[in-house]
């Protein structure tokens, strides 16, 4: 799409694409599936699939956190078009943020997305950690002396 302008591009397919999905409740908001979109929202401002550079947050497939980048020189070529770099769950959250920041903000790639992108490494690490037991409530007050005696007697 070298010759074709993003803009353009937005308008042809806003209405219908692969990636929208449509909701009549809720006041007929629209969402994506597009994977190189951060937030989900149908708008031109997070759709990847337009935009030159785009970047795009996933999990991994054994815990982490995958990055989606779009290769600017390959935009005719889909199958190498997109750049990947997973960081595993074995990988602090600070090192993580700091790797996608700094990946981000080297290559160019939008600046107003990398809080976004951040946010959303962040909601999936929280999403990959495995839940502690809730701890059986204790009685406190009148109840547990009638407890205790319950059992003592």
């Amino acid at each position: 799409m070298e010759n074709v302008s993003s803009d353009l591009v937005w308008e042809l397919v806003r209405q219908n694409n692969s990636y929208l999905v449509k909701r009549r409740t809720g006041g007929g908001i629209q969402f994506s599936r597009d994977p190189l979109n951060l937030m989900n929202k149908h708008s031109r401002k997070y759709e990847g699939f337009v935009t030159e550079k785009s970047i795009g947050i996933q999990p991994a497939e054994k815990g982490g956190v995958t990055l989606s980048t779009k290769k600017e020189k390959s935009l005719n070529k889909p199958a190498s078009s997109i750049n990947k770099i997973t960081w595993g769950s074995n990988k602090s959250n600070q090192k993580t943020y700091k790797g996608i920041v700094n990946s981000t903000a080297k290559s160019g790639y939008r600046a107003d997305l990398r809080a976004e992108a951040v946010a959303r490494a962040s909601a999936i690490r929280q999403s990959q950690r495995s839940k502690k037991d809730i701890p059986e409530k204790k009685l406190r007050g009148g109840k547990a002396r009638k407890a205790a005696e319950r059992e003592s007697s």
